[in-house]
């Protein structure tokens, strides 16, 4: 008997929807078609459309170290509430996951305690360049994460040599926090305290495409895979869709909703996230990008932070907000309106981060493959509300915004884990695979 049929839906599979019935047993998909077996359970998908199980590519869950803000399971239900099935985790935590010890530990704190699959980055230092060539088969890695600034303590890798060294070391794709240390070091002197309309001004475009050249330079030297963060700038648009093939990039959803200064007059310090929110000049090639298939990843930046902390004065004030949860019905609502498609969008979260970090068995709705699926109401709306926030920052900075199209189910290889917004079962999710 199978454990799984979902039944009546249309199945995004080779870039088509096709109403295809699906059959789960021990976590894989058995049998895409005219389902005849019976099964332990069944969920309807009429009239919702069953995606690949998608992925958010950039995520901080500050544990260890900030747990009163998110931990890594509070994290995870926020993910399956907002239709994630697995995640990469960022390794600027308390102690910062930067050695093989806390990589450890952090994996261990993972385990009966996430409802998403999960990766982590290991974090690059000055001092760990020799320790990066080792991780190629690391249980649990995504890749190497380098700040190149904006950063504090040990994972701030800002002098070039160092740079240098992680990229010549590299075993995995460096994904990479694109600002100039120098630059926003010289720039301190422009922030105008309590007004953070100066924010983008300080972390100005010349600080990202002067940090985001020095980073294509040194990783096409070296001929490695290089993974620039949440651009933000025309100028690296521009710039990055001449260096493709090893140099792959992402953008966040925020910085295709919002822009300066209407997000800053609306927000004021919960607009507050780096590399920032910038004008309509570039949210425009932003878009650009992303419809000509320019870029390569849509991730979350999923970075919350608690009110009180997001009420100081700027520029006391911590930049990030809160996003896994959001991601999706943001998207979904995007492709609605006719700014991309669906088939972009599943590239941006399902497609592209497999073949970029070559995740195992995931991504694409094949027998055989891990039945996690993402099950979307492209004609359902939601209103965001700080309450139903699942994340323990318990605020979005999208609030009273409605959006047309969300995710009504989340499957992780073949368990029901969300359904119509409420979680459903224990965790159970397991670390990722890679190739």
């Amino acid at each position: 008997m199978l454990d799984l049929i979902i039944k009546n839906g249309q199945c995004y599979i080779d870039g088509e929807l096709k109403n295809l019935d699906v059959a789960i047993k021990d976590g894989k998909i058995q049998q895409i078609g005219k389902i005849l077996e019976k099964a332990k359970e069944e969920i309807s998908a009429k009239d919702q459309i069953i995606l690949p199980g998608c992925i958010d590519t950039q995520t901080h869950f500050r544990e260890p170290g900030s747990t009163d803000t998110e931990d890594l399971h509070s994290g995870s239900r926020a993910a399956i509430v907002g239709g994630i099935t697995s995640v990469f985790e960022m390794p600027n935590t308390n102690p910062p996951t930067s050695n093989m010890r806390e990589f450890q530990r952090k994996l261990d704190l993972a385990q009966d305690r996430m409802y998403c699959n999960y990766a982590f980055y290991f974090g690059a230092t000055a001092d760990n360049s020799e320790d990066l060539a080792s991780l190629k088969d690391l249980e649990g890695c995504c890749g190497i994460k380098l700040f190149a600034g904006s950063s504090t303590g040990n994972l701030l890798v800002a002098e070039e040599n160092d740079i240098d060294k992680v990229f010549q070391n590299s075993s995995k794709v460096v994904a990479v926090h694109s600002e100039d240390e120098a630059i926003l070091n010289i720039n301190k002197k422009l922030i105008k305290k309590g007004d953070v309309h100066t924010h983008p001004v300080w972390r100005s475009v010349e600080c990202a495409i002067s940090s985001t050249r020095r980073i294509v330079k040194i990783a096409e030297r070296y001929n490695k895979k290089a993974h620039v963060l949440h651009i933000t700038t025309k100028e690296e648009i521009d710039f990055l869709s001449q260096h493709k093939g090893n140099i792959t990039f992402e953008i966040t959803p925020q910085h295709l909703t919002m822009y300066a200064p209407d997000c800053y007059n609306k927000l004021g310090t919960y607009a507050q996230m780096n590399p920032p929110l910038r004008d309509k000049s570039h949210y425009d090639r932003l878009w650009y990008a992303v419809r000509n298939n320019l870029n390569d990843t849509i991730g979350s930046d999923h970075a919350p932070h608690l009110k009180a902390n997001k009420d100081k004065e700027y520029p006391n004030s911590p930049s990030g907000m809160p996003g896994v949860q959001t991601l999706l019905p943001i998207m979904l609502n995007h492709v609605n309106e006719g700014r991309l498609t669906l088939n972009q969008l599943i590239n941006y979260v399902c497609e592209n981060p497999i073949k970029i970090f070559g995740i195992k068995n995931k991504g694409f709705i094949k027998e055989g493959y891990d039945a996690d699926f993402t099950i979307v109401d492209m004609n359902k709306i939601i209103e965001i509300k700080n309450e139903n926030i699942e994340s323990k920052c318990k605020w979005s900075p999208f609030n009273g915004d409605k959006f047309k199209g969300t995710p009504v189910a989340t499957i992780i290889r073949g368990e029901v884990k969300m359904k119509d917004g409420k979680i459903i079962g224990d965790p159970s999710g397991k670390p990722l695979e890679f190739n």
